[in-house]
């Protein structure tokens, strides 16, 4: 798509951040464990979205987000979308669209974010941090969810216990924070060197439970309460470790911010403007989300507590389990470089 009049093209990322996100891949994908094959039809879908994007100033703002059925993200961001807030409040930096742009998974988002492709990313905390770490050129402005919830799913028939997958193989999407759960729940279990991690995308996940390929399968709360109502058994929980639950990050690229040095804070009083009107109007949200998502409202308001979005762009319990998980990847070998978090934050934080 070529660019609309008035828009200036960015200058693309460097041959060596796009590398070292390539790098990056290949760490997460080979981490003590044999892969399988990635069918990630979605996020190719979603990049080729984004690329047919012409980078811009600021007339048309990408957002990429995680989610494998909604076309916008669930939260006060797409709240403020459809409550038509968000475009007029960004007019002062001459924004006319915001353009949210659906991925499956953190690495691909990532990889998206290296070529220039987008200008906001909302995803888990664990992508975000090793896109940082191999030299993605990112600024943290928020944790807009702490507290992201999992089930550990098996097969029909399968292991009882976490302690029983010893020696069989879990499928993972790797590079989230689903697969920082898995890891630090079966290093909890000591099993960590004898459990075989299969790479098999969320798409996927389902058929090679059923085919007996994997024996289990970390899941969001949403598609995990679909599984266990048609008999799965879920033999764990992220919340039942606290120190293994999530947090949702927004990410700006260093050059959107350079630019716009006041639209970190201007982003954050939207999604609080909007956090307050969900509040006040749960059950419209609920219907909101469960219209755009495709899931019930029962199980959108188990998958979406409004307890889980933050009232702080930056609450001190979410500040502490990205420290963390940050160590936690470190110590794993999952980061190329460390960094201090309060050097990636946002000046306006």
């Amino acid at each position: 798509m070529q660019p609309k009049s008035g828009h200036r093209i960015l200058p693309k990322w460097t041959k060596s951040a796009i590398a070292a996100i390539a790098i990056l891949s290949l760490t997460l994908a080979t981490s003590g464990c044999s892969t399988g094959t990635v069918q990630a039809t979605k996020d190719t879908e979603a990049t080729k979205v984004a690329a047919k994007q012409t980078p811009t100033e600021s007339l048309v703002l990408r957002v990429g987000f995680i989610s494998s059925e909604s076309k916008v993200p669930i939260g006060p961001e797409g709240w403020a979308l459809e409550k038509n807030w968000l475009v007029p409040e960004l007019k002062e930096f001459g924004i006319s669209e915001v353009k949210f742009v659906p991925f499956v998974g953190g690495p691909p988002l990532n990889e998206a974010i290296a070529g220039n492709r987008l200008d906001l990313g909302m995803y888990g905390d664990t992508p975000a941090l090793a896109g940082r770490s191999a030299g993605l050129k990112t600024v943290i402005i928020n944790q807009n969810r702490v507290g992201n919830d999992a089930y550990l799913i098996t097969k029909k028939n399968g292991a009882k216990t976490v302690e029983e997958l010893k020696g069989e193989k879990v499928g993972v999407t790797k590079g989230t924070y689903l697969h920082r759960y898995l890891l630090g729940r079966l290093e909890k279990a000591g099993i960590a060197k004898d459990v075989k991690l299969v790479q098999v995308s969320t798409a996927d996940s389902k058929a090679a439970l059923e085919r007996g390929d994997i024996a289990a399968y970390p899941f969001t709360i949403a598609i995990g309460l679909e599984l266990i109502a048609q008999g799965y058994p879920a033999i764990d929980q992220a919340k039942n470790h606290k120190e293994l639950v999530g947090s949702g990050v927004t990410v700006i690229t260093e050059d959107f911010l350079k630019k716009n040095p006041r639209f970190a804070e201007k982003w954050e009083k939207i999604r609080l403007k909007a956090l307050e009107d969900i509040k006040a109007n749960p059950d419209a949200f609920y219907k909101f989300a469960s219209r755009v998502s495709g899931y019930s409202e029962e199980v959108i308001k188990q998958a979406y507590p409004i307890e889980l979005f933050t009232k702080e762009a930056f609450p001190t319990e979410g500040l502490q389990l990205l420290n963390s998980t940050k160590q936690f990847l470190a110590d794993q070998k999952l980061l190329k470089t460390n960094f201090e978090i309060k050097e990636w934050q946002s000046p306006s934080s």
